[in-house]
Order: structure tokens, then sequence, then C-alpha cells
């Protein structure tokens, strides 16, 4: 057992969230920050040189540390007590994949957010050794932060009072919160979920951000033309979008159902409906809760935000590519329709979504309304892991009926 003097962290990834977390860690522990995106790694350790980094946290103090190394080597998992992915979702295979040859059994291993099918990945990716390791997944990052000297200094805008996470497998789950709890402090509060399937069937990112892309930009509701002004996004919501988010939101509702009729004793209590996420998320913060369009219409925390739109000869066409679509979809609403179609739950709406989707982001997913498109392996679609049927998804879920 690690002590606090040789307790290692790997803090993965290059942005606010994970310069962040590589700072505050560093405080305490042995912390290394890892970095495969292109030359990130080398830019940030010349960026920091021999200073320490300055981490600003609520009330104005000043926090220094300075990490044992920022590298972009795999090696480094070795070390590791924790690794912590703070990086893109779509990133988090190529992390498994590189540290797997490296890790030590009970490698403590969590992702932030882990969207959705992150454990089935997980598994898929290290093969038998993953029999040996913990797996965490939390439904969202713990901090508002933001850069304030890339590479040098960053600030923590808020913490959140509490957030969701799951251990696989279950028999781990107070070591693995109590390790990572001691990591990120008093707060935010660390729930224990019952399964990660909750934490990946409650993804509110797989159904908000298609489904009012869709809303505002598919077939059913644009005519193609710029707009003179990008769009309110979450304030901008109208009936035809909300009417999307509804049903993609009870579609995923029947899936859990479902799921929790053929699988005795499993609890997915935490997958709830999107407007039952905006109350326990955003409580405080909406005007209106009357309904899921008003909640949205009306959440402070939204204020001015907008849609990802590309200026055109002084008019806005919308941006089709932006992660909105080009993540979302592949890691969160791949991996819902996946799932409904491995336990037969139809889900017409969250198909539109999908087919409109995948001609956005240039991938072919569904074909004539099945998960086969040849690009199934870029998603989290438990059939581009090669799952197809409900005792496998068991299996690599490591779930199994009471």
């Amino acid at each position: 057992m690690s002590t606090d003097a040789d307790f290692t962290v790997l803090c993965c990834g290059g942005g606010n969230a994970a310069q962040v977390a590589t700072g505050l860690f560093a405080v305490r522990y042995k912390t290394i920050a890892v970095s495969f995106y292109s030359d990130e790694a080398a830019k940030w350790k010349a960026a920091l040189g021999e200073d320490d980094f300055e981490l600003t946290i609520p009330g104005g103090k000043v926090m220094k540390s300075k990490p044992h190394d920022i590298t972009n080597d795999p090696s480094v998992a070795a070390q590791a007590d924790v690794i912590l992915l703070v990086v893109p979702s779509f990133a988090h295979g190529e992390y498994f994949e590189k540290f797997a040859p490296y890790m030590k059994p009970g490698t403590i291993v969590a992702t932030m957010p882990a969207r959705s099918g992150g454990d089935i990945l997980f598994n898929t990716k290290l093969g038998d050794k993953a029999k040996d390791m913990i797996f965490c997944g939390f439904e969202t990052l713990p901090w508002a932060c933001r850069f304030t000297e890339w590479g040098r200094k960053a600030t923590i805008l808020g913490t959140k009072n509490n957030i969701l996470a799951a251990v696989t497998p279950i028999s781990a789950t107070k070591m693995a919160l109590g390790k990572l709890q001691g990591l990120l402090g008093v707060n935010p509060w660390i729930q224990e979920s019952p399964n990660n399937l909750g934490i990946s069937l409650r993804n509110p990112g797989m159904i908000v951000h298609p489904g009012v892309m869709y809303g505002r930009w598919g077939p059913e509701s644009w005519d193609g033309k710029p707009k003179s002004e990008s769009p309110l996004f979450y304030q901008g919501v109208d009936e035809f979008s909300a009417k999307i988010l509804m049903e993609m939101t009870d579609e995923v509702q029947a899936v859990c159902r479902e799921a929790e009729k053929l699988v005795a004793g499993l609890d997915l209590k935490d997958a709830c409906t999107l407007k039952q996420w905006y109350l326990d998320c955003y409580d405080g913060q909406m005007s209106d809760t009357s309904s899921l369009m008003r909640c949205m219409n009306t959440n402070a925390a939204y204020d001015g935000l907008k849609h990802p739109c590309k200026e055109v000869d002084g008019a806005f066409m919308p941006d089709l590519n932006y992660r909105y679509l080009a993540e979302d979809v592949p890691t969160g609403l791949c991996f819902a329709k996946g799932l409904a179609e491995i336990i037969g739950i139809p889900t017409p709406t969250v198909d539109k979504v999908v087919v409109w989707a995948q001609g956005c982001i240039g991938l072919e997913i569904m074909v004539d309304g099945k998960m086969t498109g040849k690009d199934l392996d870029k998603t989290r679609a438990p059939q581009g892991m090669g799952i197809t049927t409900l005792a496998e998804f068991l299996k690599q879920s490591k779930i199994s009926a009471a």
C-alpha cells in the first residue's frame, strides 16, 4: 500500500480541468501530468519551466505546486496508484491502450466525465488485465475553471456541491471513492451511484446537445439558409426542440426500465429523465421549472450561451461538426441506441437524430435502422466493441443478476 510520500497520481490531458487537477493534487502527492495530444506535454513543460504552478481557488487563496513531471511517455503508468483522465471522451481509448502494458494491479482509473460506456471500453481495451483494475466513472467535472496563463496559472471559479460516481467492480467502491475523495478535498462530495450503466444512461449531453442541434438545424425545422446571428442554444429551445428532447429522454427511460426488468436487482435510479437532471443539478438557478423547455429557457447558468456557428459573409451558419455532434453522438447517444437494439426497445426519435447527425460528422453508424455501419468501432455503441447480446453486455459491464 502506498504511503502519502509515494502515492502517485497521473493527471491526463492539457485543458483547463486537467491543469487544475494537476496543480491541486501536486500540493500533497507525487503528480505526473500526461498528454498524448500532439506536442502538448512538451509545450506545457516548457511553459512552466522551473517555476511552480499557481492555482487560485474560490476566496482568492493561491496554491503553489510543482508536478513531478509533464510527459507523453505512457510507461509512467507503472508508478500510478490513480490515473485520472480529464480528456475528451473520444480520447479515452487511446489512453487505456497506451497505459495498459504498464499498469500495476489495483490501479484506480477514473474518467471525468465518463460519458457513456466508459467501463465497457476500459474492459475491452485492457482485456484480461481489466479484472485486476478498478474503473470509476464520474458523471461530470468537479469544477468550473479556466486558465489564467496557459501551463502556469489557473483559477477554480466554482466547485460543485456533489458529483455522482460509480465503481467497477462494485466490491472496490468504498476504497476507490475514499481515495478519490481524498484527492478532491471536502468538496465536491462524491456520491456513490450503484453502477456505471446508470452513469452511462444518465449522460445529459447525449440528449441535450444532439437533440437541440437537431431541433434547430435538422431537416424538419431549418431551411438551410444563414441566420443573422447565432441563436441561443439552451435559452433558445422552442416547442419543437423540446418535443424532440422529451421523446429522446422517454426512449432512454424505456431502455432503463426494460434493462431493470431483464436483470434482477439492477438499479438504474440515477439514470433519470432530462428534466429531473436539471432539477438535481441546477436547483435554484431556474426561475420556471414547469416544463423541460422552461427549465432550459430560464436557467441563469446558461445566460448568453449560443449555438456553435461559423460566420459566412456577415451571416451565421451552424457548425455541424462541433463536439455537440462529433463527440456526444459517438460517445453518448450511440451507446444508448446500441443497448436499446440489444434489448429490443424501439427508439424512433433517437434513430432519426443519429441518422441526421452521422451525415453531419461523416460517419456511417446506422444502416437501414440497425447499428451495423462501418464506423461503429469509432463509437461507444456496444456493437462497435463486439457486443451484440445482453449476456455479453452484462459480462463486459461486470453486472450480474441479484
